[in-house]
């Protein structure tokens, strides 16, 4: 959205880094994973999302005469790495998950293939886009889940962290489901709906109720909302809105796509009272929506209630993800190629927290799917050039709970690996597909999920697996280091 040079969107160390190696003339090629380690919200799953603006920022990936100037200001960089830098083009592999797709922790969403210092400068910007609209699409996915096929509006610009969080945020949450935005600009931008009705300002500006919802019906009888709430729901408001509506009625105004917003006071006990009096004045067609503070265990709770609303208007929860503010999407190294052979030594972080240890080599990703149902089994991380058979059985286990084991029947289930390429040597070989194609991929993406695994509270979390190969490298390199360190 913003015309910003997005190429010193990077953390200060990383061009010290990238000094550091340009001055030991370290062009190795290595391998780096972007990836989560645990699902926001406590969830049991999440959306990819933002893969479109990491493109573009590669794409236009250049240090300006401006860039270079201002880092010379800094009194840190060299002058041969300054002209380095000038000159600077991305020339690296990048594989991702499509956007909109179901994705689950510790499997790597974007995948960097290219010299240390290239993978290196590209870190930080990866996550920031990644990890900002991921968070906002698993959000909005949840909200939408809640709705169970009522509608969701994105109504988040005003309370979102700034402008571009706003846009990117209403194109995330298109990404999870959402049917509209209110924010203008994501519409211009990304060709998704734009829809809203009026403020309670409106309604105060006038001298009474009615004449403004008058006003507001003769302006716009195709899009004709009513805001029912400045003074009193159920005497005035939803009284006045009938009486807006049987004069269209009688005046021969086809009544389409009509109705009132809630925006206040009990939800579900004003809604049903609502609907009652909609029903008994023949507008049983009439939608009723409701804004309010809302987020997916609100909505899972009016639902439950038998509350009559049939469409949402979700901000501030969705817009900031309100419960789970950061997605915690990390980048580490996996691989170092070895310049005589060309094969990649797979490379291991280390920690005292388990889930912190990093699964080494130059992985992808199969997704396991029963033929009978159409679900996800489980997905399985393996090394990139490891080929599978369909025709033959199939033994998958936790790499944590190692005694956890799976036979998966041969010929009962189909293979999809996840990764895609999306640069080769520098160059895009990947067509974004639109907002609206990504929303109904993700769509058709969670129906590949059980209800159990959507639930909000202790979802059942899917299975996802080391290949063999891959396993017996980390516990390798594991008890190699652990044997080295019981020499100091």
């Amino acid at each position: 959205m913003s015309t910003m040079n997005l190429t010193l969107l990077t953390d200060f160390y990383e061009l010290t880094m990238m000094q550091g190696y340009f001055k030991t003339q370290n062009t190795e090629k290595v391998v780096f994973d972007a990836f989560y380690r645990k699902n926001p919200c406590d969830g049991g799953y999440a959306i990819a999302a933002g893969l479109d603006q990491v493109i573009d920022y590669i794409k236009n990936l250049r240090f300006s005469k401006e860039d270079i100037a201002y880092l010379r200001s800094l009194n840190t960089f060299d002058e041969d790495f300054l002209n380095y830098l000038a000159d600077f083009r991305f020339s690296g592999d990048i594989y991702a998950i499509p956007e909109g797709t179901v994705v689950f922790p510790r499997e790597p969403l974007v995948k960097v293939v290219a010299p240390i210092m290239e993978a290196q400068l590209v870190e930080t910007a990866i996550l920031t886009i990644i990890n900002h609209q991921s968070l906002i699409a698993t959000k909005a996915s949840r909200v939408v889940c809640a709705a169970k096929g009522d509608g969701i509006m994105e109504f988040g610009l005003r309370r979102a962290q700034g402008p571009d969080a706003g846009v990117y945020g209403a194109r995330a949450a298109m990404i999870g489901g959402c049917i509209g935005t209110s924010n203008v600009l994501a519409g211009q931008l990304f060709d998704v709906p734009v829809k809203g009705t009026h403020a309670h300002s409106w309604i105060m500006s006038f001298p009474d109720e009615y004449t403004a919802f008058k006003t507001y019906a003769n302006m716009y009888p195709d899009a004709c909302c009513l805001l029912v709430d400045t003074y009193d729901t159920l005497k005035s408001g939803v009284p006045n809105a009938i009486r807006v509506f049987e004069e269209m009625r009688n005046a021969g105004i086809p009544l389409k796509n009509y109705g009132i917003r809630l925006d206040s006071g009990d939800l579900a006990y004003m809604s049903k009272q609502a609907r009652k009096l909609l029903d008994a004045a023949g507008f049983d067609d009439a939608y009723i929506s409701a804004s309010s503070d809302l987020d997916e265990y609100l909505i899972e709770s009016l639902k439950a209630q038998g509350c009559k609303i049939t469409s949402w208007g979700v901000g501030t929860n969705m817009i900031t993800s309100k419960d789970c503010p950061a997605f915690g999407g990390v980048y580490k190294l996996a691989a170092v190629e070895d310049k005589e052979t060309g094969e990649f030594i797979p490379k291991i972080k280390l920690s005292e927290n388990t889930e912190k240890i990093t699964n080494p080599g130059n992985k992808t990703i199969y997704r396991i799917y029963s033929k009978t149902t159409g679900k996800i089994r489980a997905d399985l991380i393996c090394l990139a050039d490891e080929t599978f058979d369909e025709s033959k059985d199939m033994i998958i286990f936790d790499p944590q709970e190692t005694w956890k084991k799976t036979k998966v029947r041969a010929n009962t289930y189909t293979l999809r690996e996840l990764l895609v390429p999306v640069f080769k040597n520098g160059e895009c070989v990947y067509d974004s597909p639109s907002v609206m194609e990504i929303r109904d991929y993700s769509k058709k993406e969670l129906d590949t999920i059980w209800d159990e695994t959507k639930r909000f509270a202790n979802p059942q979390h899917v299975y996802v697996d080391l290949s063999d190969k891959l396993y017996k490298i980390k516990s390798d390199l594991l008890e190699k280091m652990s044997l080295e360190a019981l020499e100091y």
